[in-house]
């Protein structure tokens, strides 16, 4: 794991959030220097490969630095666990609903919360889900094959459902993710999932909430979130985006991180360069057809189109107007899972959040980036945090205990 602590600068005096005598530490590359304001524990960055499984790696890496703040030590949990339970009920759903449901290896902050509820967790030394002649995880087959099982089954001329169909489904995750671990051993002790969970573990998932910020719904108000991975219709909390910002600040400033969902298919995201910022001038929107070139561009192709920065530059003041027109118009979608870990401060002073990623470690900063503060507000689509982090007025008006 990186053992990282909270570290105070010179600059959190001017914030209100530290003593004048703290020590500067200071990352300077391709112009941008930071100096950090929060660090926080997290576990080594893990490779979510060629799988469409963000969620499940940000949400438990979120989960793990939380065990760590319990004192709990670091624990490696296993991703594709979370994948199998779900990839099962979600196929049971999306036949229940004749296929009227999206399927697919996407998820959302939720299912990890589903799976911790329903099913527990387990160590990554006991489900891999490495079963299928790869060293990474490489979903496109398995994919492909389980949307195609559910579609026949659906389609299929008996007028009627055997049931054989839903041990058939497992059945293919059995070949690829491996056989559900009932049972395993764990530092020479037997767990089943559950006890694992509550034992090891040691969280409860009704701790732990989604917030996000939206117009279309009433601020201080419950909705299930309009995407279209929202399988199991999970519900977020919507605040204002002045609160938004207020909320990951006092849980950051509590020595919490918080798991973040975001789009980062813009011109002024770069995970090479490590930097995400969102330009005041020359950052043109893209219409339909410009998003689908940029998203089917390779990473190599998207660095060269990256803004050749030099250092920080003016960027856009973010509205909720803004962001709700993002959101409307397809600009802004739930695209990819990541999890915050800390804040910097640039050499002009603005704000960026340190972000924890799962494209393994191959870039400039050891696979973090940094997202600049504009960028946060106005690609947020949801942040999932323990709620006892809450500012005590904004838990009040959201109702929560």
């Amino acid at each position: 794991m990186k053992n990282f602590k909270i570290a105070s600068v010179v600059l959190l005096a001017l914030l209100g959030l530290g003593p004048l005598n703290a020590q500067v530490e200071k990352k300077d590359t391709a112009g941008f220097i930071f100096e950090t304001v929060y660090d926080l524990d997290a576990t080594s960055v893990k490779n979510q490969n060629r799988s469409g499984t963000c969620w499940s790696y940000s949400g438990l890496s979120f989960l793990e630095s939380e065990a760590l703040k319990n004192g709990k030590g670091p624990l490696d949990l296993s991703e594709m666990f979370v994948v199998r339970n779900c990839y099962s009920d979600k196929a049971v759903k999306y036949v229940r609903l004749h296929g009227s449901l999206n399927f697919g290896g996407g998820g959302s902050f939720e299912d990890v919360l589903y799976t911790l509820r329903n099913y527990g967790f387990v160590p990554e030394q006991a489900y891999s889900g490495l079963q299928y002649g790869e060293t990474n995880h490489v979903h496109g087959e398995m994919d492909n094959l389980l949307k195609a099982y559910v579609d026949g089954v659906i389609e299929n001329d008996n007028k009627k459902l055997s049931p054989a169909w839903h041990k058939g489904f497992n059945g293919i995750l059995d070949a690829y993710l491996g056989e559900y671990p009932e049972t395993f051993t764990y530092k020479g002790k037997q767990y089943t999932p559950k006890s694992f969970a509550k034992d090891v573990v040691g969280l409860d998932a009704d701790d732990y909430i989604i917030v996000t910020s939206f117009t279309h719904h009433p601020y201080y108000s419950k909705f299930i979130f309009e995407v279209p991975d929202n399988w199991v219709w999970g519900e977020v909390y919507n605040v204002t985006l002045n609160d938004l910002k207020e909320i990951m600040l006092a849980t950051l400033e509590q020595g919490h991180t918080f798991a973040w969902a975001s789009d980062v298919s813009e011109k002024g995201f770069s995970f090479a360069k490590g930097v995400a910022i969102v330009p005041e001038s020359e950052m043109e929107e893209m219409d339909g057809s410009e998003r689908q070139k940029w998203e089917a561009m390779s990473k190599a192709e998207r660095d060269k189109m990256m803004y050749s920065f030099s250092g920080p530059i003016k960027e856009k003041v973010i509205t909720p107007e803004m962001r709700q027109e993002q959101f409307d118009n397809y600009l802004t979608t739930d695209d990819h899972g990541m999890h915050i870990t800390g804040m910097v401060k640039d050499q002009e002073g603005k704000i960026y959040y340190k972000v924890k990623n799962s494209w393994d470690t191959n870039n400039i900063y050891d696979g973090y980036f940094y997202a600049s503060e504009p960028f946060v507000l106005l690609k947020t689509m949801n942040i999932m945090l323990n709620k006892n982090t809450l500012p005590k007025e904004i838990k009040k008006k959201l109702g929560i205990k």
